[in-house]
């Protein structure tokens, strides 16, 4: 992925509260995604669960760059992540704290340039620190028509 060129991600009711979610890459398989019951029937994951497989798995993918970065030829890691959602003072549900336990296939030990590593990899996680820094998300939504009915009204000439 080109950290230049904009990442798109399409997504379409698949019935209830399930979404078929298609990548930009035309090669991958769509997703799909739904709510736990009893407001959907768990026929994928949900929002909640995609976000913290997101943040564990790029995580896991830059302490693997990170590691082979110095040389080390790292085994197969496993990670695992965990959250407890909590309602805020408005009473609404969000993620506010996630625990990742990352697990090496070997002893560190056998690692080279590890405390160097262990410093700095997580700054190579695009989703971990977009997260942690916050993420503004600007919404629209359009009719059938094109007309925003929430948003910039200016992209109703059919911008983005």
């Amino acid at each position: 992925m080109s950290t230049e060129q904009p990442i798109r991600v399409t997504l379409e009711q698949d019935g209830g509260y399930a979404f078929r979610i298609r990548f930009d890459d035309e090669g991958m398989a769509p997703l799909l995604g739904d709510e736990p019951a009893p407001l959907g029937e768990g026929r994928g994951p949900n929002p909640a669960r995609l976000l913290l497989a997101a943040v564990a798995n790029c995580l896991s993918a830059s302490l693997l760059f990170a590691l082979r970065k110095y040389h080390n030829t790292p085994g197969a890691l496993r990670a695992e992540i965990t959250a407890t959602p909590m309602r805020n003072a408005q009473g609404r549900w969000r993620i506010a704290q996630a625990f990742v336990d990352i697990r090496l296939a070997e002893g560190g030990e056998t690692h080279a340039q590890l405390e160097r590593i262990l410093d700095q990899f997580e700054q190579f996680c695009l989703v971990t620190q977009s997260v942690r820094e916050g993420i503004d998300v600007a919404v629209t939504v359009r009719d059938a028509h094109g007309r925003v009915l929430l948003g910039d009204r200016r992209l109703e000439s059919g911008g983005a």
